[in-house]
């Protein structure tokens, strides 16, 4: 899979800014700082208080895109300082297009991999709303009950390797689904600019930043349930003790490998979630990527 990613070219892309249009959810954790220092580069300042900083994480689904319809899951690991504002820090992004991994990887820095996006559809049953949380959702303020009939759980699987060897590493996300036809107020259009630092791979060792203009119409909305894939454990490295530790000293006593790297992104995920923001009729537009050190 990694050679195959390799051998497409990204010249669909052309010059940026590149535009993305479709719908997305972004939703906000609380990350142990010690799990977030690990994953973002050592020049840079987290912003934290009381051993946490805000991460979580962005899910995209691109009914247009340079690469054509695909689905993205960006893994933020936490926020960090950038005066006089602050920039969000990525620890890996999923994606479902060969093309958009590589253009991720070597034009925007990006720990870009290939992965399989597998979404089904479950009966669920219709919960009662009170006439006072009726009103918050209407105005985009409360959170969307599940007040649908379907939930759609959507497994993402990140594949490396040949398709012989693949690993495998899923992630389970279920969200409530609107009913069709729903007339539910998809909450006021508004303008946003997302900064982000990227680069310090092995595909791109330069330090970057750039920045994603959106416009979009935005509403408060239930968080998303994540759900742990069967346990991990790493029997050849001891990774899994310092993930589960979780502590300065045993992530500063191994070195961040990409395998721990994936350890401690799963550990973003399954993090505390705090506030979920649904992204509809979403224009999003990605400036060109700044080199800011080599």
């Amino acid at each position: 899979m990694e050679a195959a990613v390799e051998a497409k070219s990204c010249t669909s892309y052309g010059k940026p800014p590149w535009r993305f249009t479709g719908r997305a959810l972004y939703q906000f954790h609380l990350v142990k700082a010690d799990v977030a220092r690990a994953l973002i580069p050592k020049e840079f300042r987290l912003v934290e208080a009381f051993g946490y900083t805000l991460g979580g994480f962005f899910l995209a689904n691109y009914d247009h895109s340079p690469a054509g319809v695909f689905d993205e899951l960006v893994v933020i690991a936490g926020i960090v300082w950038n005066p006089p504002t602050s920039c969000a820090w990525a620890s890996k992004v999923l994606v479902n297009s060969n093309e958009a991994c590589l253009h991720g990887r070597k034009e925007v820095g990006l720990p870009s991999h290939v992965a399989r996006f597998t979404k089904r559809f479950a009966a669920d049953a219709r919960a009662e709303e009170s006439r006072g949380n009726r009103f918050l959702n209407m105005i985009g303020l409360g959170h969307t009950k599940p007040s649908s009939r379907f939930h759609l759980d959507t497994e993402v699987t990140e594949i490396s390797g040949s398709s012989a060897t693949a690993e495998k590493f899923s992630i389970n996300l279920l969200s409530s689904v609107p009913e069709e036809n729903s007339k539910a107020w998809l909450g006021p259009f508004i303008n946003l600019s997302l900064p982000s630092f990227s680069g310090r791979t092995e595909h791109n060792p330069n330090l970057i930043k750039y920045s994603c203009q959106m416009d979009c119409r935005v509403r408060v909305v239930q968080p998303l349930q994540i759900s742990r894939p069967s346990p991990i454990t790493d029997h050849r490295t001891g990774h899994q003790a310092a993930v589960d530790q979780n502590s300065d000293s045993a992530l500063q006593a191994v070195e961040v490998t990409s395998e721990l790297r994936r350890r401690l992104s799963l550990s973003v995920m399954l993090s505390k979630p705090i506030l979920a923001l649904e992204f509809n009729c979403l224009n999003m537009n990605v400036e060109d990527p700044l080199v800011i050190s080599h």
